[in-house]
């Protein structure tokens, strides 16, 4: 499990809008990247592009090449359904089904791929999702119970559960603690320290702190001014982004200069 992402010439257009310029980055297998930078310079713009979620709004369009493992995820005759199988989305707010139970909720992805599970299979899955998600211990005991029952940071642990459900190769996290509390937040960021160990995990923050806890290497956008295209400033080792980077631009945001 876990996928190389090859980033190349990546434009992002939103009908005649350019909203992002010329990314160029490859992203390792089984480590986490951190997208940082101010509101509006296209870093979950760029994310949403790596399982072709972008498509859903209308008009949007890339030019460039997003391989997986060298496989272009935009090439002719890929299906996005298949894409959006290998690389899972987790988003800013939970967003667990309300009239579904915290087991179905971890089951919506798989059935809705039409895979029939047997009792015993469900189950072993839900548990070892739960597990993957470190879920299980706080919520073993009531499975059938409705998953907009559990807290807020509860309820986030349960949508990556429900995203490792469907065994994907590459997870994407869209701000997943924005909304949390700090103890919350910690139980993710140590989460995603564990799930670097099986995917490639990609995750937007406007956290400067939780960036450096978490990745491993740091994508810092900009953009010029309003109706300007985002751009990719640096894209380095975390240390290095964040103790001695190469662009000033870079440096200014780190230090609070602007942004």
């Amino acid at each position: 499990m876990s996928k190389q992402i090859d980033i190349k010439d990546l434009d992002i257009f939103y009908g005649d809008f350019r909203a992002v310029d010329g990314v160029q980055m490859q992203i390792k297998p089984r480590s986490v990247t951190a997208f940082i930078g101010p509101s509006g310079c296209g870093k979950s713009t760029v994310l949403r592009t790596l399982n072709r979620m972008h498509e859903v709004i209308p008009g949007a369009t890339v030019s460039g090449e997003v391989l997986m493992d060298g496989n272009d995820i935009y090439g002719a005759g890929v299906d996005p359904v298949n894409v959006r199988r290998e690389v899972g989305m987790v988003f800013q707010r939970a967003n667990p089904f309300p009239t579904m139970s915290i087991k179905e909720n971890v089951l919506a992805g798989v059935r809705l791929n039409n895979k029939r599970l047997s009792k015993t299979e469900a189950d072993d899955l839900t548990e070892r999702a739960l597990r993957g998600a470190n879920l299980w211990n706080e919520v073993k005991d009531r499975l059938n119970l409705p998953g907009s029952g559990l807290s807020g940071g509860q309820q986030q642990r349960l949508c990556i559960a429900r995203a490792i459900a469907v065994e994907p190769q590459v997870l994407l996290m869209d701000e997943p603690c924005s909304a949390l509390d700090p103890i919350s937040t910690l139980a993710i960021e140590d989460l995603i320290n564990d799930l670097k160990d099986k995917y490639t995990v990609v995750i937007v923050t406007h956290n400067m702190q939780q960036a450096a806890r978490v990745s491993d290497k740091t994508a810092f956008f900009n953009i010029a001014g309003t109706g300007k295209p985002g751009k990719l400033i640096e894209f380095n080792e975390t240390s290095s982004i964040f103790s001695n980077p190469d662009k000033e631009e870079t440096e200014n945001y780190i230090s609070g200069r602007f942004g």
